[in-house]
């Protein structure tokens, strides 16, 4: 049994090693035809922030997730997180920068929400459009009544 504590051993190197060695990013694909039905889904499950969201993909650094908003959102502002967002169906208005009113704790470090947002820019967004919004930076999306929007957002550090 001498070649126990070697076993032992090199199983904890190794281990050590594949801890160590960064996540294999995998390629992922969302079809159209995929998304319009995840937004099919998403529509029977709005909760009470008049949204649906799923996440589509975790990559640990970076994350890809399907929402879907039936009503005026809460804004929201990420101190280290920056939004690429993919307008894939409906229609709205971005409403970017500003002051967040009833600034809270969120999800996570660096991560708020709040009940309005005084100021910014509007900016009106619809199917195909695609936008940037840098880390720190206040932003929620505002529906028409009766309107939907739905988009792939991807949320990765900023700098």
């Amino acid at each position: 049994m001498k070649t126990m504590p070697g076993v032992i051993a090199i199983a904890m190197l190794t281990a050590t090693a594949v801890a160590q060695t960064p996540a294999q990013s995998t390629f992922a694909l969302w079809r159209a035809d995929e998304l319009n039905k995840r937004d099919q889904g998403l529509s029977t499950r709005i909760g009470p922030d008049h949204s649906a969201r799923e996440t589509l993909a975790d990559y640990g650094d970076h994350r890809f997730r399907y929402l879907r908003r039936d009503a005026d959102g809460f804004p929201e502002q990420h101190d280290q997180i920056v939004d690429v967002v993919y307008v894939q169906s409906g229609e709205g208005t971005l409403q970017l920068g500003g002051k967040v009113i009833g600034l809270k704790a969120s999800s996570g470090p660096g991560e708020f929400v709040g009940t309005s947002l005084e100021g910014g820019v509007r900016h009106a967004i619809a199917a195909g459009d695609v936008m940037h919004i840098p880390a720190g930076i206040p932003h929620a999306f505002l529906v028409p009544k009766g309107k939907h929007i739905t988009y792939v957002l991807l949320k990765f550090p900023g700098k």
